[in-house]
């Protein structure tokens, strides 16, 4: 597809420069015929054709030479003193030519006419001087105005290829961190159902089975770029419902799914989970009254994600997590929703209390290559 732009473009830029020539040519014949003389070859060499061919000279020893020679290689000083010298020379040389032509036509049967008055050479070599200089000055103009379409194509070229190999870059990221947040989450639930195997092995298999079922939503889903909202919101409640087997009477866990079952949404998949894994994870003392308080509300294009719960960090021989899960939230937000979220999370002042807050426009989502 390129080639043959480029083809193109080349055969257009032919037809152009033969089109403009024979303009430059034919002229000549329209001033001989309003002029009173027979177009006749003796005539068009007498009058119209040495002037002509020595700005077609001058057009193609810059356009061809000169320019990409000394031009474009910043060479303008040498680049000005050739011009100067050539259109000097052809200036003088073409009337020298009329001259020889009028000598080599002339058959000395016919007494000339008589030689009527007008003005000096000079004036004549000095039109035909400053038209020269016009005549360097369009093959200027036309190369470089090719030059710049080269450059401007280059650019935007270059900036195509920076832009695939961007999204490349992202594609394979974003994919690298889906594969680490496989292990990460199942990980984290092995371990809680390896918590509920030493005190209630009926409630182990339920979860076991519990997982199975996330687990071909983590498998089929989390391939996808985007899933519907709802279908996310199913695989949520599933999760909460499972680490609600494994809770003690102390903890209170409250969830707000305020999410339409018929919503159009769609969103990246598994950007909530580890949030609400890092509630469970440190809002939840063995001994002390804890709680978890989940909800999510969709208004417009946006997705809201509230999360608060008790804080009760773990301490430094706790192995339940390695701490990566935040940071894929966030990666992953900077890679699919890049400046249309907002995220606020933290401890509060008396470090009782843990609040996130995760404000998504679904409609900016990075798109795939």
């Amino acid at each position: 597809m390129k080639q043959e732009a480029i083809t193109r473009t080349r055969i257009i830029e032919a037809a152009i420069h033969v089109i403009g020539w024979g303009i430059v040519f034919g002229f000549p014949f329209l001033m001989m015929t309003r002029s009173g003389f027979n177009i006749t070859l003796e005539n068009y060499m007498r009058h119209g054709c040495i002037v002509p061919l020595s700005y077609l000279i001058l057009f193609y020893l810059n356009y061809l030479f000169l320019i990409p020679h000394y031009l474009f290689k910043g060479g303008i000083r040498r680049y000005l003193l050739l011009n100067l010298l050539l259109v000097a020379v052809f200036a003088w040389g073409t009337h020298f030519c009329q001259e020889f032509i009028i000598h080599l036509f002339d058959t000395h049967d016919v007494p000339p006419p008589p030689r009527r008055m007008g003005p000096p050479r000079w004036v004549f070599v000095s039109r035909d001087f400053f038209s020269m200089i016009l005549t360097v000055g369009l093959s200027v103009a036309i190369r470089l105005s090719g030059r710049w379409a080269q450059i401007e194509a280059g650019k935007r070229e270059a900036e195509k290829n920076r832009a695939e190999a961007e999204r490349s870059r992202t594609e394979a990221e974003l994919t690298n961190l889906r594969n680490q947040l496989n292990p990460h989450f199942l990980l984290n639930t092995l371990n809680n159902i390896y918590a509920l195997i030493a005190f209630d092995t009926d409630k182990a298999q339920q979860a076991v089975q519990e997982l199975s079922r996330l687990l071909r939503h983590v498998l089929y889903e989390n391939q996808q770029q985007l899933v519907p909202l709802n279908r996310e919101m199913d695989f949520i409640r599933n999760y909460i419902e499972l680490m609600r087997i494994r809770l003690a009477s102390n903890v209170t866990v409250q969830t707000q799914l305020d999410i339409a079952a018929d919503t159009s949404t769609k969103i990246a998949p598994l950007i909530f989970i580890s949030l609400i894994e890092n509630a469970f994870k440190h809002g939840i003392s063995p001994t002390e009254a804890s709680y978890i308080n989940i909800r999510f509300e969709e208004s417009g294009e946006l997705v809201r994600c509230e999360i608060r719960n008790s804080y009760h960090p773990k301490n430094n021989t706790d192995k339940s997590g390695s701490g990566i899960g935040l940071e894929q939230v966030r990666k992953r937000l900077e890679l699919t929703y890049p400046e249309h979220y907002t995220w606020q999370h933290g401890v509060d002042s008396d470090h009782k209390e843990y609040l996130s807050i995760l404000i998504i426009n679904t409609t900016s989502t990075t798109p795939n290559p």
